[in-house]
């Protein structure tokens, strides 16, 4: 299965944001989905994970409780809504298939193109 993440944008500190991730294939309620970000000349970092059935759900310590991650199986579709945007959650995001043996969590070698989060002040 591929998975392409939109919805990043330019917004506020305060604001917040929604992003999507599409997948393709017809076995996508079959996957552990996880959410990534990376910032220029850092290593991509986990943000929330969320299992094949919508349960099993995990998020980075550092959120402080301000993002959630869901999923819409009929639609193929797995999201992460962002309240309370501080500036260091500037960003790209990228959605990728995981392994989770909690809390190890082992993303597959695909990384779609991720959307672009800008948290401005």
């Amino acid at each position: 299965v591929q998975l392409q993440a939109s919805g990043g944008g330019l917004v506020q500190a305060g604001g917040s944001l929604r992003l999507s991730c599409v997948a393709s294939g017809r076995t996508f309620s079959s996957y552990d989905i996880a959410w990534f970000r990376q910032t220029p000349g850092s290593e991509r970092l986990f943000v929330a994970t969320i299992g094949k059935s919508g349960g099993n759900i995990f998020y980075s310590d550092s959120l402080d409780g301000r993002f959630t991650i869901s999923r819409d199986n009929a639609k193929n579709m797995v999201y992460l809504q962002m309240n309370s945007l501080k500036l260091e959650d500037t960003a790209v995001y990228y959605c990728n298939v995981v392994r989770v043996r909690w809390p190890l969590v082992h993303a597959s070698n695909y990384w779609g193109q991720g959307t672009l989060v800008t948290v401005s002040s």
